[in-house]
């Protein structure tokens, strides 16, 4: 298997799986996400060579990863999400919990998590 460096550029699939955004029922990459975040969100510049393949930079999947959190975990909209990266404030993902906008839906998202969780083990069961 080869290993790439930190400083190599990613193919989307990659980028898919660093981010894990991954079908729970399928099992497949959620590609479509990244495509549809880089529409919505200026920020987001993949290289785009040959046969339309994206490559991401660090930078870029920096970006991504804080879109997928503020998104998913902070339970954002897209408008909000843009007004945080239009900000001249600086991001650091180890800080936005303490400075979200929305923290109650912080809340709300743990509340559904740990539900989820219930409801697997009880479907192990």
């Amino acid at each position: 298997m080869i290993h790439k460096s930190n400083k190599a550029y990613k193919s989307i699939g990659e980028v898919a799986k660093i981010l894990n955004l991954v079908n729970e029922k399928k099992g497949t990459l959620n590609t479509h996400t990244i495509r549809f975040w880089e529409k919505e969100f200026k920020q987001i510049k993949p290289n785009i060579l040959n046969g339309n393949r994206r490559y991401y930079n660090n930078d870029t999947i920096e970006v991504l990863k804080k879109v997928k959190y503020l998104l998913k975990d902070q339970g954002m909209t897209i408008n909000g999400v843009k007004k945080v990266l239009n900000s001249d404030k600086s991001l650091k993902l180890d800080v936005l919990p303490n400075n979200s906008i929305n923290t109650n839906y912080s809340i709300i998202n743990k509340i559904k998590k740990i539900s989820d969780l219930i409801k697997k083990i009880k479907y192990l069961k």
